[in-house]
């Protein structure tokens, strides 16, 4: 079976996209065609791009770094959870993919999207353009999410779309299946 990471990329204090990464990871959990594995980037906390030669060598100097690779390295297809700041991706998302090379390379992608009335749209639009870069294969089908604030439960405090994204999820994730078993003759 396929591993599949399910990254929350979001790092701020007071963030919501844990909650919605949590909602997912159950989803995916359900859907039951790939190993879930999630990654937290506040969890991964690396500091902003320094490691003195270019990734693409692979020569890293720093534990955090090399911690990085091999959690990047061991995945064989992403589903990036990200807002959108400012009309593009959060810079901890984009940091966290400028630090490696070929780890990411020829991977499927994903995006599990968020915000107001664009719901997080414009954010994943630049990270696919970064992700193409990376010689990753950014699938079209996506799990859009406008005005996710109305779907936290104010007792639970938990994410709960209801039914409405169950459908695009479910397709999301037999596409990139689909797309994970394509490429896997490019990463070996």
């Amino acid at each position: 079976m396929f591993t599949l990471q399910i990254v929350t990329a979001s790092t701020r204090e007071g963030r919501s996209g844990q909650l919605i990464a949590d909602w997912f990871i159950a989803f995916a959990r359900k859907h039951g065609k790939f190993n879930i594995e999630p990654v937290d980037l506040k969890q991964v906390n690396l500091p902003i791009y320094n490691e003195p030669r270019h990734p693409r060598l692979r020569q890293y100097e720093f534990e955090y770094t090399k911690a990085w690779s091999a959690i990047v390295a061991r995945a064989d297809a992403f589903v990036f959870v990200t807002p959108e700041y400012n009309h593009t991706a959060p810079p901890a998302l984009i940091n966290a993919i400028d630090y490696l090379n070929h780890e990411w390379a020829y991977k499927p992608a994903a995006f599990v999207s968020y915000g107001g009335v664009s719901a997080g749209t414009r954010s994943v639009q630049v990270a696919k353009q970064i992700l193409v870069g990376m010689k990753m294969m950014p699938i079209p089908e996506a799990v859009n999410i406008p005005f996710f604030n109305k779907l936290i439960n104010d007792d639970t405090g938990l994410f709960d779309p209801g039914e409405t994204q169950d459908q695009p999820a479910r397709a999301m994730l037999d596409e990139l299946l689909r797309w994970t078993e394509a490429m896997k003759t490019l990463r070996s």
